[in-house]
């Protein structure tokens, strides 16, 4: 980001990564624990073609099966090992969808990792388990011919016992358990942990049916007994979970006989419950005890909760000298804008007075209540531009949320640039949103927040806002978008700089960290449809204790971080720079990814930094990636390709969460974020391919995209996308959505050439593919600044094919101070932009 003249604000944008699930073995150089050991499979399909080919490590050798789904492979380790990473090197009969599975004894199962949609080639997976046996069991092939490995390499440690202990002691005895039923009052659910064998439980008569313990936290689960009265499960499994709610099956039993039998299991859970499926009576399920085993298959589980680490500074109104703890961070912070320094304040509920927290690079500040109105600042939340001259353009990396603020002086400051979102805040005054002296300003962002007075963006070229409620509204330069706010100023577009929507189709605000009496948890807020105005105080949501997250510190290691998502923990990130050596694999349902203090995740020798499966209600919140200087592929990847699933009841979510390419140092990533699932909400993004600071340069920190849509129905509200070698934005998904987007193109294209394709000068900052029948947004703008070559006539900011499906509402193109010049707005539609005046070329609709 460069200075630029009077009103033209500068356009710099934090990205966040996204990791495909398939890239080249981390540990090539390492000998598998698979390597030269015992193969057998369900078939071969030739003497040529056998199971010991698969392990023998010669990548010019391959075991292959006959032409059926229902086939595995699977290698005897020799001892137990603890594995955490398995390569499966395709040849061109791949499996598409596929289990990894574990087992101590050849005959009990574990799933490791569920893959669907895999393209071949070389699929690395992120595990964590222990056992001897490790197996792909295919479920659908990818052609008609059947599945074929060149090579199947199991990657961990062995050691210890082969067959190692499991403890005694019955560590369900006694625990709280709940039921689907209970056949009366004399068989509850508590009679089966009582270790009293004349007692049982015993459900109604119907299938399914279960029964669950609570083992007070979470536990390495290596055997359970089940003792059944006359009344059997025939057919049922034995789960754990780490929260109750998602589960993970350890053991699956079929055709069983009822009596006493043990199961040995491998996992690890706080909660142990028995699903039956298939009753062998006509009477319901009956069991006098379940007993269950733990310790001694290997590492403990990791536990969840514990204290927030040294860079979360929590406070209360009778904390000794609280100024000059705001005071000391800032000055630290303050134009920090490529440090290593991490900082979020957390405040208790109570009332503030006289305080002026002024916020800088990578800090946020915010209130630990349930509502905002129970943390009250009488005082001041600041961000101003002293640091810059007045030029607020690179106010960046910056957040407040959960706070009620009564400003000092009638109006709190909040000038910023993009990747500083203004949550849930309750002012009691107005809200000021440019810098001392009305310098420049390139912002902004405010969701589910109330300002009784009245919004001033005043120099600010573009700003969004989402679900909320002002007392009024005045100025602004080129481009204020609004949806589902009240007060909100009508749609001007065709003379000034708004777009209004009077609701947002779909909504869910960010988690939030906050406190029930002294215990931490985390409110995830619940979905919403056609909102207009905050969410609080009814709340309507989930709160999940903290005993439930991982809490990730600096130092943190990648396969520590997927043993605790594999064990059923959520994630929150303490203020921090991680670097990964391999992808972090969320793969279950409803987890939730909760950065603070703007915790950065750095992916090292070219990995992604984080996939995301095709599962329901996943929340990524709060953090950025930063690409490495070995390209990765895709930083940010939700979603598998082809993924087909409907998540519209549950979408997965990413808010605030931001992409770096460069800046900090050179970063390359041909993706930035790609999305593949269906009704992804996309609420505030800034993927930003630096134009300023250290590693920058065309092909120094190349990324050719910033976001690619290939799933449907998904979101987008908030969307800043900028500098990037190519498209900026990709949508070639149906029926998608953006409610603003903000944009510069590359200040650094070399010349014409370099960004000419298919005869066109210039990618489309804003591209919806010639495949797609349905699309539609509203308020957008870009802009151009080519500094390298100011002689680029760019043919167009935006590029959608013309059907009466796609619907384009409030379009903009500028050239920055005449550096560079648009020859339309959308395809070959729109007036061209001409001078060094900075004027809008506008459409308000198209086609």
């Amino acid at each position: 980001m460069r200075l630029r003249s009077l009103g033209v604000a500068l356009a710099a944008a934090a990205a966040l990564n996204a990791l495909p699930t398939t890239h080249p073995p981390a540990a090539a150089a390492e000998t598998p624990l698979s390597q030269g050991k015992s193969a057998t499979a369900s078939s071969e399909e030739n003497a040529g073609t056998a199971a010991a080919k698969g392990v023998d490590g010669d990548t010019g050798t391959r075991w292959s099966s006959a032409a059926t789904d229902d086939q595995w492979f699977q290698v005897d380790l020799g001892a137990t090992a603890s594995v955490t990473q398995v390569v499966l090197n395709w040849e061109t009969a791949y499996g598409k969808d596929y289990k990894v599975q574990i087992s101590k004894d050849g005959s009990a199962w574990t799933d490791l990792k569920s893959v669907t949609g895999s393209d071949g080639g070389a699929d690395t997976l992120d595990v964590s388990g222990q056992g001897r046996y490790v197996r792909m069991l295919g479920v659908h092939r990818a052609t008609q011919w059947g599945y074929s490995l060149w090579e199947f390499q199991v990657f961990g440690a062995t050691g210890g016992s082969t067959q190692p202990t499991c403890g005694t002691a019955n560590a369900a005895q006694g625990r709280p358990a709940t039921a689907s039923s209970t056949e009366n009052a004399g068989t509850p659910a508590s009679a089966a942990f009582d270790g009293n064998t004349g007692t049982r439980w015993s459900s109604q008569a119907s299938d399914p049916q279960w029964l669950q313990v609570d083992l007070g936290a979470a536990k390495d689960l290596c055997k359970v007994d089940l003792t059944w009265e006359a009344a059997y499960g025939k057919d049922f499994q034995i789960q754990a979970s780490a929260d109750g709610q998602s589960w993970n099956t350890l053991k699956s039993v079929d055709g069983a006989t009822g009596g006493t039998a043990s199961y040995d299991v491998s996992g690890s859970g706080r909660y142990v419950r028995i699903l039956g499926t298939a009753r062998g009576t006509g009477y319901g399920y009956s069991l006098w005890e379940v007993a269950v085993h733990t310790g001694g298959t290997g590492t403990p589980p990791i536990e969840g909760g514990g204290d927030l680490g040294p860079n979360v500074i929590v406070v209360d109104p009778s904390t000794p000298n609280l100024q000059q703890k705001f005071d000391d961070v800032f000055k630290q912070q303050e134009s920090s804008q490529f440090g290593t320094g991490r900082y979020q304040f957390l405040l208790k509920p109570g009332t503030y007075n006289g305080v002026n927290a002024q916020i800088g690079f990578y800090t946020s500040i915010s209130g630990l209540g349930l509502n905002p109105d129970d943390t009250q600042i009488n005082g001041d939340v600041t961000v101003d531009a002293g640091w810059f001259n007045g030029n607020a353009t690179q106010n960046f990396w910056r957040s407040a949320e959960n706070l009620a603020i009564r400003p000092s002086h009638g109006d709190d400051r909040w000038a910023v640039a993009q990747a500083a979102p203004f949550r849930r805040i309750h002012v009691q005054g107005g809200l000021n949103l440019a810098p001392n002296g009305y310098g420049w300003a390139s912002g902004g962002y405010i969701a589910d927040s109330k300002i009784d007075g009245t919004v001033g963006p005043y120099s600010q070229q573009q700003w969004y806002t989402r679900d909320s409620s002002v007392g009024g509204w005045t100025n602004g330069v080129w481009n204020m978008t609004f949806s589902g706010v009240q007060g909100a100023p009508a749609t001007n577009f065709d003379s000034g700089p708004y777009t209004t929507l009077d609701t947002t189709p779909v909504s869910r605000e960010k988690p939030f960290l906050y406190l029930d009496g002294s215990t931490y948890k985390v409110f995830v807020p619940a979905k919403r449809t056609t909102a207009r105005g905050v969410s609080w105080p009814a709340n309507a949501g989930t709160s999940l204790p903290l005993d439930q997250f991982y809490v990730v510190k600096p130092g943190a290691t990648a396969t520590t971080i997927n043993a605790a998502l594999a064990q059923g923990l959520n994630l929150l990130f303490t203020p921090g720079v991680y670097h990964l050596d391999r992808t972090i694999d969320v793969t279950r349902a409803n987890t939730v990814v909760l950065g603070l203090g703007l915790a950065t995740l750095i992916p090292d020798n070219g990995v992604d930094a984080m996939h995301v499966a095709d599962v329901d209600g996943v929340k990524l919140a709060g953090f950025l990636i930063d690409a490495g200087p070995v390209n990765s592929d895709t930083l940010l990847r939700i979603g598998a390709p082809g993924s087909g699933a409907d998540h519209s009841a549950n979408p997965t979510s990413m808010q605030d969460v931001f992409v770096r390419i460069g800046g900090a140092g050179p970063g390359l990533a041909t993706n930035s974020v790609v999305v593949d699932s269906n009704n992804v909400i996309i609420d505030h993004t800034w993927l930003w391919r630096a134009d300023h600071g250290t590693g920058v340069g065309w092909d120094t920190n190349r990324a050719d995209y910033g976001l690619r849509v290939n799933g449907n129905d998904v979101l987008a509200t908030g969307l800043f996308v900028e500098h990037f070698n190519k498209y900026d934005v990709y949508w070639s998904g149906e029926r998608g959505r953006t409610i603003f987007f903000q944009n510069e193109k590359a200040y650094d294209a070399p010349n014409a050439a370099a960004i000419t394709h298919d005869g066109i000068v210039g990618y489309a900052a804003y591209k919806v593919a010639d495949t797609v029948g349905t699309h539609e947004a509203w308020g957008l703008g870009s802009y151009c600044n080519y500094t390298s070559d100011p002689s680029i006539v760019q043919a167009h900011g935006f590029q959608v094919p013309t059907t009466t499906g796609i619907k384009m509402h409030d379009l903009l193109v500028i050239s920055l101070g005449g550096k560079g010049q648009y020859a339309h707005v959308v395809n070959s539609t729109g007036a061209a932009t001409s001078g060094t005046d900075t004027v809008p070329s506008k459409i308000t609709s198209f086609p």
